[in-house]
C-alpha cells in the first residue's frame, strides 16, 4: 500500500479551508448587498481585498454560481445575480407549494426518534438565540429558517425533494431583497420604518415571533406523526410567507 505523504495531505487541508473561506467572505459581501445586485464582480479586486490569490477566488465563485448568487456570462466576466423580479418571486413560492407541504407530510409518516431530537434541538436553540431586534437577529432568523425548511425536505426520505429545495437557495435570496430595502433605507428616509415592519409582519405577532410560532406547529407535527397536520400546517406556513414578503417585490 502507497504511504500518503503528510505534507501534501496538510496542504490540501489549508487549500480546501482556505477556499471555505473565501467563499464565505464572498457570499457575506453578496447577501449584505457591499457587493450590489447585477454589479461586476473583478477577481483582482477580490484577491486584493481579501489578501489571498486568484485561485480560491474563482473556487468561491464557481460555487457562488451554483448558489445562484453569481453568474459568468462569456466576454463579460462575473456578476452579482440580480434581486428576484416579482414573477420568479411568486413562482418560487408556487413551488414550495408544491413540494414542501408533502415533504413534511411524508417526515411525518415516517419519523424516527433521531429525526425528533434534531427538530427539537433546532426549535430549542433557535429560540435561545433571539435578543433584539437588529439585521444580525434578522440573519440568524434567516439562517434558521433555511435549516428548518432543509431539515424538513430531508425527514421527507426523497433526495429528490431534497435536492430541489436546496437548489431553490430561496432564504438566501430572501435575505439579500431585506438588505436591498435597508440600503434604501438609509438612503430614503420615508422608509425608516421598513426593518421594523418587517421584523412586525415576518417574525412577529404579538408578544411570540410568528415565523418561529409556524415552525414550531409544523415540528410539532411531524413529531407526533400526524402526518394530515403536518401538511396543513406547511402549506399555511408559506403562504403566510408568501404574503408577508410579497410588498418587498412589488
Amino acid at each position: 500500500m502507497k504511504a500518503v505523504n503528510p505534507l501534501i495531505t496538510k496542504a490540501s487541508a489549508r487549500s480546501s479551508v482556505l477556499s471555505d473561506e473565501t467563499y464565505a467572505k464572498i457570499k457575506e459581501m453578496i447577501v449584505t448587498y457591499e457587493i450590489s445586485p447585477g454589479s461586476k464582480v473583478n477577481i483582482d479586486a477580490l484577491s486584493l481585498r481579501l489578501k489571498t490569490s486568484q485561485t480560491p477566488i474563482r473556487e468561491a465563485l464557481a460555487r457562488l454560481e451554483s448558489d445562484g448568487l453569481i453568474k459568468k456570462e462569456p466576454l463579460k466576466g462575473y456578476s452579482a445575480t440580480n434581486l428576484l423580479t416579482l414573477d420568479e418571486f411568486h413562482d418560487l413560492f408556487q413551488f414550495r407549494l408544491l413540494i414542501e407541504p408533502w415533504a413534511a407530510e411524508q417526515a411525518a409518516h415516517q419519523i424516527t426518534a433521531d429525526g425528533k431530537k434534531i427538530l427539537i434541538s433546532e426549535m430549542k436553540s433557535t429560540i435561545k438565540s433571539l435578543k433584539q431586534k437588529n439585521v444580525d437577529e434578522f440573519k440568524s432568523l434567516t439562517e434558521h429558517d433555511a435549516r428548518f425548511h432543509k431539515l424538513v425536505a430531508q425527514l421527507s426520505g426523497s433526495k429528490s425533494v431534497e435536492s430541489a429545495f436546496e437548489r431553490t437557495h430561496c432564504h438566501l435570496h430572501l435575505f439579500r431583497l431585506f438588505m436591498a430595502h435597508r440600503l434604501q433605507l438609509i438612503e430614503n428616509n420615508s422608509r425608516a420604518k421598513f426593518v421594523e415592519w418587517m421584523f412586525e409582519n415576518y417574525y412577529q405577532n404579538g408578544s411570540g415571533q410568528l415565523a418561529i410560532i409556524e415552525h414550531s406547529a409544523i415540528s410539532n407535527a411531524i413529531i407526533e406523526g400526524d402526518s394530515k397536520a403536518a401538511r396543513a400546517s406547511m402549506h399555511s406556513h408559506i403562504q403566510s410567507s408568501l404574503k408577508r414578503f410579497s410588498s418587498s417585490v412589488e
